[in-house]
């Protein structure tokens, strides 16, 4: 199977989820976090340095159980950068400032 490149609001997505996560496990070890959520340490290193920036759904469903985040709060913070740009409103092309004089 032939996996498409990330774009880089994807690899950007990760980071912010690895970044959430590692805030949320605090002063606990990857390794008891790893083992209470079912997954490899390996596989939360990766998720948490943003090497996996798209990773299975049940996998940050076991591991934001184990932290006691909900889904909502992952969701929410994960996707708050894209959502910033995204309501901005865009000015039509006669309001616009002008970049020659």
């Amino acid at each position: 199977m032939v996996r498409l490149p990330l774009t880089p609001a994807e690899v950007e997505r990760g980071q912010r989820l690895g970044a959430l996560l590692r805030r949320a496990r605090g002063c606990r070890s990857m390794l008891d976090v790893a083992l209470a959520s079912r997954i490899s340490p390996e596989t939360l290193r990766k998720i948490e340095s943003g090497r996996v920036a798209t990773p299975a759904f049940p996998t940050i469903a076991a591991i934001a159980d184990t932290l006691g985040l909900s889904l909502d709060a992952v969701w929410a913070e994960i996707n708050r950068a894209e959502r910033t740009v995204e309501d901005q409103p865009v000015l039509p092309v006669a309001q616009r400032p002008s970049l020659v004089s």
